[in-house]
């Protein structure tokens, strides 16, 4: 079997589709998007067809490690999230070849079925506990909001309370049985996330994420998980087990490698047992598409230290017609059952593309672009 060609395929609301086809007719699907950098990494994709055109797809191992280490510079978010789109697709392929889902060549399943969560609140929340009922009652038993929107430096009381605010109305709702996670997005500094630790401790998160921006902060990173008993998790702009080795060392629980950026299934698989060996869990960040979705369910279902699986439905970035769901012939396989996605064999992914609605909305689509957003004196805020 030989590729013999490689699309990608940009659609609403902000995602970059990879197909891979075979000259045995057999066609692996994969998702590279990277939020706001999609035309970028469409680019990417395109310069690493020129390897892959007319060699055997089932050498996964090898292909990635050439993609990942053939240039001279590597590694990061647009040549990751190229790399892990076609690495996506290639498992695809080799599970679509041997008519298998892709957990079975990862070892088999190690468990049933996968919790999940959702969104609330938006990009700046309010109205939390309304939100967060209108998802217990579609089937959910954890959310996810972000603490606030945009803060400075070191945030008034005001703005201190009203997180605190936001997660009192969240667990009122959840009760005691139901979980909150609270995301800072990297937007409130080391000392205010140091102040706001404790503060949070009694609505007892499932985790705190991004409390400080990540990259080389790694020592406020271990300070502010010395410093507080509620799970720290971080990990969506890590793309490589290098990447995650110092925030994993600075003691955080749970890491939260995205498919779609580090590099796929590949690369995930391995961060996660690296996490393991930390005694970290296991939740990929995914907002994204189905596709993102899929590869992540797959690894999860193999993957023994899973914690909880993200999921976009209904976030407030999509909008009617551009939603999870909506290129895909048969979305059944995202059913929501007590707060779990159940386990399938279909073979690869799993999952069966609308390619005439793919290619329609890449037909009509725009680049989605990262917000800018600015403090009340004019300087740049963190998004």
């Amino acid at each position: 079997m030989k590729i013999i060609q490689i699309e990608t395929f940009q659609v609403a609301p902000r995602w970059l589709f990879v197909k891979v086809d075979t000259d045995e007719g057999v066609t692996g699907w994969g998702e590279a998007s990277l939020e706001g950098h999609g035309d970028v990494v469409r680019q990417a994709v395109a310069a690493q067809a020129d390897y892959l055109i007319g060699r055997d797809p089932g050498r996964i191992e090898d292909h990635w490690q050439t993609m990942a280490k053939g240039g001279f510079y590597r590694g990061g978010p647009v040549l990751s999230s190229a790399l892990a789109g076609l690495d996506q697709a290639l498992w695809d392929i080799a599970g679509k070849t041997h008519g298998v889902p892709v957990h079975q060549l990862l070892g088999g399943p190690v468990r049933d079925r996968v919790r999940v969560y959702g969104w609330v609140g938006g990009d700046d929340p309010h109205q939390v506990g309304e939100a967060v009922a209108a998802q217990v009652e579609a089937g959910l038993t954890a959310v996810k909001m972000n603490a606030s929107g945009a803060v400075g430096h070191l945030p008034p009381q005001a703005q201190t309370a009203a997180i605190l605010e936001r997660a009192a109305a969240a667990r009122e709702v959840l009760g005691p049985d139901r979980d909150v996670a609270i995301d800072f997005h990297g937007r409130i500094s080391a000392p205010a996330a140091r102040r706001l630790l404790p503060l949070l401790e009694p609505f007892h998160p499932l985790f705190v994420e991004e409390p400080v921006l990540p990259g080389n902060n790694h020592a406020a990173l271990a300070r502010l998980v010395a410093g507080s008993s509620t799970p720290i998790a971080t990990g969506e702009r890590l793309y490589s087990r290098w990447d995650f080795l110092p925030v994993l060392q600075a003691g955080v629980a749970v890491v939260q490698p995205d498919l779609s950026h580090a590099g796929g299934i590949s690369e995930v698989r391995r961060i996660a047992a690296l996490a393991e060996t930390f005694d970290a869990a296991l939740a990929p960040h995914c907002p994204l598409g189905p596709l993102a979705l899929a590869a992540c369910l797959q690894v999860d279902f193999a993957t023994p230290n899973l914690l909880i699986q993200e999921q976009s439905l209904g976030i407030h970035y999509n909008e009617p017609g551009e939603d999870l769901l909506d290129y895909l012939l048969d979305s059944s396989v995202f059913d929501f059952r007590d707060g779990h996605i159940h386990r399938w064999d279909a073979p690869g992914l799993g999952v069966a593309i609308d390619e005439a609605a793919v290619r329609r909305a890449d037909a009509v689509s725009t680049p989605w672009r990262t917000p800018v957003w600015r403090h009340d004196d004019g300087s740049f805020a963190e998004w």
